[in-house]
């Protein structure tokens, strides 16, 4: 595989596990590990963090080093605005084609969450929980929207697990995703624009609530 392939590989590993938030605000991201993880070369690497660091996902330190950039809580409130425009926007379009196969897929990442939040594979759910909206977007059968919405690097509202509270967020996730999907299967566009609102505000507050515990 060609360095540039290599490279756009590690790049994507990287990005999706930070948003994800398997990889959170201040992990270093040493090359030689990355390299070693990954069977690519440090050059791979390299390019990679320095792509990443572009788009502001991390930030190379002053005495060397590469580190997962940390949320604010600036950005917090900007990730939530950012999301309300494009899923809403999204939403009304999933409704307009409704595509069978979509809500399939949607269905099947909700019974995944489910049991991985059951099992306790959070870093699993987490991973769902970015597949159920960057599905959602799909569903809107929009590439420039989609396109949108990939290049804004949107995280999710998770953090590491540290307490019950977030324990019980996922319960909650999973519930709002499933009212979504049924709200679609019943033609019910008004219901779920509002579980979807409801789901972006309690993810807002939630992450400002655990920022002083993560920074």
């Amino acid at each position: 595989m060609k360095e540039n392939s290599l490279a756009n590989f590690v790049y994507s590993e990287i990005r999706k596990k930070i948003l994800a938030n398997q990889l959170t605000g201040g992990t270093r991201l040493a090359e030689n590990t990355w390299a070693n993880k990954l069977e690519v070369s440090r050059v791979a690497v390299r390019e990679a963090l320095i792509r990443l660091s572009g788009e502001g996902l991390v930030e190379f330190g002053e005495r060397g080093g590469c580190f997962v950039r940390s949320i604010t809580s600036e950005d917090v409130k900007e990730i939530k605005d950012l999301r309300e425009i494009l899923e809403i926007g999204a939403l009304r379009l999933l409704f307009k084609y409704r595509d069978k196969e979509i809500i399939r897929e949607m269905e099947q990442i909700c019974d995944d969450f489910a049991s991985m939040i059951e099992k306790g594979y959070y870093s699993g759910a987490c991973e769902a929980d970015v597949k159920f909206h960057e599905t959602l977007i799909r569903g809107a059968k929009s590439s420039r929207l989609a396109n949108i919405y990939t290049n804004s690097n949107i995280p999710l509202f998770h953090f590491k697990l540290s307490s019950s509270s977030q324990v019980d967020d996922y319960a909650e996730t999973s519930i709002e995703h499933r009212r979504i999907v049924e709200c679609l299967k019943n033609n019910d566009l008004e219901a779920a624009s509002q579980t979807l609102l409801q789901h972006l505000d309690r993810g807002e507050k939630l992450m400002l609530e655990l920022l002083p515990l993560e920074n």
